[in-house]
C-alpha cells in the first residue's frame, strides 16, 4: 500500500483544507447537488457559493481519488468488464466499466463506439493503470470482447457469458442514480472526468456492508476516514 508523501496544495483558499475536503466528500460519497452541498454547508454556518464547491471537486476531486487508488491493496485477477449506454446531448456513447471480483471498480472509460477498437482501448487503459496481466476476464456475448482479447490478452481466460457478468452489471447502478440527479452529463469529457473521481471516492466508502458484522463495519469504516483525511491532508495541517 503506497501513501501520499506530498499533500494537497490549499494555499490560497480562503477556507480550511477540512472544509474543502468535507464539501469534495459530501458531493462524490452522496447523490447531491453542488446547490445542496452549499446548503449542508450553510446549515454548519459556512457560507459559500455552490460554484466554489464546484471549483473544489474540479480541482481536488480527481487528485484524492488517484491517491485512494494508489493506497488500495492489489486488486483480484479476475476482470469483469461490461459496457452501458448513455445519452449526452442525443447522441449515445458507451460507458465501459471493470471491476474485479470484489467489486472493485478497476477503471471506467466513456467511449462513442463498442467495436473491436474501443475494446482494446479499454484493455490497454486497464493494463497500463494495474501493470498486471488478469488471470480471468469475464465479459458478455459482444463480439468485440473476444476480438479484443485475441490481440491483446492471448493467453488469458475468457468467459463470455450474460448471466455471468452480473458483477459487472450491477456496478453502473451507482452511476445511474447520479447520471439521474445530475440531469444527464453535459459532454463526454464531462461525464469521464467525473466518473473518474466518482468510482473511488465513493466506492472508498462502501464496503461489502453485507459480508461484515455491525462491528467489522464499523472499524473498517473507521480506518477508510482515516486514509481520506491522509489523503486530503486534513491531519497533516491541523
Amino acid at each position: 500500500m503506497k501513501t501520499n508523501t506530498t499533500p494537497p496544495n490549499y494555499k490560497g483558499f480562503r477556507f480550511p483544507p477540512e472544509i474543502v475536503s468535507h464539501a469534495v466528500w459530501l458531493f462524490f460519497r452522496f447523490s447531491l447537488s453542488f446547490r445542496d452541498v452549499e446548503e449542508l454547508l450553510a446549515q454548519r454556518g459556512v457560507v459559500v457559493s455552490y460554484e466554489t464547491v464546484r471549483q473544489w471537486c474540479l480541482k481536488f476531486g480527481q487528485m484524492y481519488a488517484n491517491e485512494l487508488r494508489r493506497r488500495r491493496p492489489h486488486c483480484g485477477d479476475t476482470w469483469h468488464l461490461d459496457e452501458v449506454f448513455l445519452t449526452i446531448r442525443g447522441e449515445r456513447h458507451y460507458l465501459w466499466r471493470a471491476v474485479d471480483q470484489n467489486g472493485n471498480v478497476l477503471d471506467i472509460l466513456v467511449q462513442s463506439r463498442r467495436n473491436k477498437h474501443a475494446a482494446k482501448r479499454c484493455f490497454r487503459k486497464l493494463l497500463k493503470e494495474w501493470q498486471y496481466v488478469p488471470r480471468m476476464i469475464i465479459t458478455d456475448t459482444l463480439k468485440s470482447y473476444a476480438a479484443a482479447k485475441r490481440d491483446i490478452l492471448p493467453g488469458v481466460e475468457h468467459r463470455q457469458h450474460k448471466g455471468l457478468n452480473n458483477r459487472a452489471e450491477n456496478s453502473h447502478q451507482p452511476t445511474r442514480l447520479r447520471e439521474k440527479k445530475m440531469r444527464r452529463f453535459t459532454s463526454a469529457k464531462q461525464a469521464q472526468r467525473f466518473l473518474s473521481a466518482f468510482s473511488p471516492i465513493a466506492g472508498h466508502f462502501q464496503p461489502r456492508r453485507h459480508r461484515l458484522k455491525a462491528e467489522e463495519y464499523r472499524a473498517m469504516l473507521q480506518d477508510r476516514f482515516h486514509q481520506w483525511n491522509e489523503v486530503t491532508g486534513v491531519k497533516l495541517v491541523a
